[in-house]
């Protein structure tokens, strides 16, 4: 196990007694904390095993070792959680290069985390939100117990004797931070061991933060509601769960969330550099449904869908679990043909006056032309073009021979094939360090 060396820069990090040339055994807090993470760590490690001895347990072994590594995952992502909110709160911003993270070339702790750990950055944000939430929770009962104590101690002071009659009876205050917040249960939750990270998350995001309308005790009271629920559902089916809540608590701001949700749409596509193109999108909630509605409908055969009476709804179910293609590869064809056949049916109001087109051109071998010349932008190939050749395709493979759409002065009627042609032959703008494309 590797330890990260340690700095006295830090503000927050804990002084004491250490024994020589051991910076964590001689606590026993730390050396008790680290001892049994790393007694798990090499009891797990050990286990060994493969599928086929897994494969030899029965079904209700099977079950019991599933069931034993959710609650061992529980208590794991718990720990991971409080020791996320203190590597947070030892990389605060105002901290500067003092800070944890920076001391160990971060940027950010996310980045550490992900570093130490391999995850996303959705997870790890996740641990530090959680974590954030449980550290609030024990400050705050942490608070209340020092109160406890401070009242305790002066219900034993004695009376004095009415030796000041006159004066009003002495009230401790409770601090602020002493009141616990209203996601407490959550912490305590964790705490006991039944509560899942991830649906601690899922209940933290999907009932939000407070505001005007929404009051902790709101809030708690929905909460108590939801955590006798969260036994028995997932950590998706708990956010939309507590999503609905918050809406019913929150009938005003329904339609600033559903704004929101609709303003955060966007799709990006960039092109590596192996040449294909990804693309990475976000939709509203209803959009995003009949987007869902359009995927199931394409793929329904390939994932256990409706079973089809009608003869030929049954041969188009037949063909498409038949496919040679993946579901994926079949997805993504599926919708590149709806782009197409969408553009198609009305170009000038989706694209403009230009309609998306790719085109294959073969090069003709010419005697002044060396062999395995392409002009720039273009492949050359023993293929035979996709689509029928044209005077631009002529014009763009061959500028000695090219049809007027290249002519110098002609320019009535020819705008569309000048373009198409020059995109062609060039491969895009011909100004230096210009990679801009010919669209």
């Amino acid at each position: 196990m590797t330890n990260c060396p340690e700095s006295p820069a830090s503000p927050d990090q804990p002084h004491g007694d250490r024994g020589q040339g051991d910076p964590v055994h001689g606590d026993p807090v730390q050396g008790g904390v680290l001892d049994g993470l790393r007694s798990m760590a090499d009891v797990v490690t050990g286990l060994g095993g493969s599928s086929a001895a897994v494969d030899t347990l029965s079904d209700e072994a099977v079950l019991e070792g599933h069931m034993l590594i959710a609650g061992a995952r529980r208590a794991l992502d718990t720990q991971a959680a409080w020791f996320a909110a203190t590597l947070a709160r030892r990389s605060r911003p105002e901290l500067g290069g003092k800070g944890l993270a920076a001391r160990q070339g971060f940027r950010t702790p996310e980045d550490l985390l992900q570093s130490i750990s391999g995850s996303s950055r959705g997870d790890a944000a996740k641990l530090f939100a959680v974590g954030r939430l449980l550290s609030e929770t024990d400050a705050a009962e942490k608070a209340a117990r020092e109160a406890a104590d401070a009242k305790k101690l002066l219900d034993e002071i004695p009376p004095l004797d009415g030796a000041a009659p006159d004066l009003p009876p002495l009230e401790l205050p409770v601090p602020p931070a002493a009141v616990p917040p209203w996601h407490a249960p959550i912490g305590r939750a964790l705490r006991e061991g039944w509560l899942s990270v991830e649906k601690a998350d899922s209940l933290r995001k999907g009932l939000g933060d407070l505001d005007r309308a929404i009051t902790p005790e709101k809030l708690a009271t929905a909460l108590a509601r939801l955590l006798a629920e969260a036994r028995t559902v997932n950590a998706d089916q708990l956010f939309k769960r507590a999503r609905q809540v918050r809406d019913v608590l929150d009938e005003a701001g329904i339609a600033a969330r559903e704004k929101a949700d609709y303003d955060d749409r966007s799709l990006r596509f960039w092109r590596l550099h192996t040449g294909q193109v990804r693309m990475v999108g976000l939709f509203a909630p209803e959009d995003g449904e009949y987007l869902m509605s359009t995927y199931d409908a394409i793929t329904s055969p390939r994932r256990g869908g409706v079973r089809f009476v009608d003869k030929e709804q049954a041969a188009w179910a037949k063909r498409v679990q038949d496919d040679p293609r993946t579901t994926e590869q079949l997805t993504a064809d599926a919708f590149l043909a709806l782009t197409k056949l969408g553009v198609k049916a009305d170009p000038k109001r989706i694209a403009g006056s230009r309609s998306p087109a790719v085109r294959m051109i073969t090069i003709r071998p010419r005697s002044t032309t060396p062999a395995g010349f392409a002009p720039r932008g273009t492949t050359t190939t023993d293929a035979a073009p996709t689509e029928a050749p044209s005077p631009t395709a002529d014009a763009a493979a061959n500028p000695e021979t090219a049809s007027p759409a290249l002519q110098p002065g002609v320019i009535e009627g020819t705008a569309v094939a000048q373009r198409a042609a020059l995109a062609l032959r060039d491969g895009g703008c011909m100004w230096p360090g210009c990679d801009r494309p010919p669209s």
